[in-house]
């Protein structure tokens, strides 16, 4: 009698153990097929718009190039994921293209569109909010909330060298990772510091929070500027190279590089 209960208490633990286990897979599948669909989702949604808009302006045409680009790479993302973090990594690509695609449809002057999901890599980075020039070491660099004939390049918030860079429109892409080696960091981290400034961004979309941080602390660079310093305003910063042409000219002898979006 007692080897039987043992027997049946054996085959009851073994049984659970496989509906268990057959369990934990099928969520797991159902969890995978959900982080699949979702990316492609978004994936598909991104290509419907790069094929279907088209325009002459250069940042029209500058921020449909950039969409290009995380549509292509969110499509060879696709194709190799295999866990759900690595379909939530192409799932980010096709949303930061559909930022792109925002920002051409607003420089086309239509609606923009549904409003998307937050970009994880701007978290934090903040918003322009006015128009903005600052001139450094005989270089001007000019930036807004709105496309212009001097700020072609569109760029949805991130974090350059760890420091945030507000979402907005820029008269070069210094952000580009070209600046990855060399001088350019150097030029790219003094950008940044004069982009650092809780006046030239939207406290609300939690730029301050970086501020506070010590991003953007203008204490080191508010004597070189010919802009004085208003309310933390960081007059003056150190150019960098950048991922295109600045104003469609040199900078340091040579041409500003390409390079992928940072």
């Amino acid at each position: 009698m007692e080897l039987l209960l043992v027997a049946v208490l054996v085959v009851l633990l073994i049984g659970g153990l496989v509906w268990w286990r057959r369990d934990s897979a099928a969520r797991q599948a159902r969890t995978l097929a959900d982080a699949r669909a979702d990316a492609q989702r978004w994936y598909e949604r991104l290509g419907g718009q790069v094929m279907n808009l088209h325009g002459d302006d250069p940042a029209v045409r500058q921020a449909l190039v950039d969409a290009g680009e995380r549509y292509n790479a969110a499509g060879g993302q696709l194709e190799q994921a295999r866990s759900v973090e690595q379909y939530r990594l192409a799932r980010e690509t096709a949303l930061e293209g559909l930022a792109y695609i925002r920002a051409a449809r607003t420089a086309l002057g239509i609606d923009p569109g549904p409003e998307l999901p937050p970009l994880a890599a701007a978290q934090g980075a903040g918003q322009l909010t006015r128009e903005r020039q600052v001139d450094v070491q005989g270089q001007t660099f000019k930036a807004g909330p709105q496309p212009g004939q001097d700020t072609p390049y569109y760029y949805p918030g991130g974090r350059y060298q760890g420091r945030p860079v507000p979402a907005g429109w820029y008269s070069t892409p210094w952000w580009k990772t070209a600046l990855g080696a060399g001088a350019g960091v150097v030029g790219g981290l003094l950008i940044a510091d004069a982009l650092f400034s809780p006046a030239f961004a939207d406290p609300g979309y939690g730029y301050d929070a970086g501020y506070q941080e010590g991003f953007g602390d203008g204490a080191g660079y508010g004597d070189q500027s010919g802009e004085g310093v208003e309310g933390g305003d960081v007059g003056a910063a150190d150019p960098g190279a950048a991922g295109g042409d600045f104003g469609g000219g040199d900078f340091g002898g040579g041409d500003f590089g390409g390079g992928g979006d940072f």
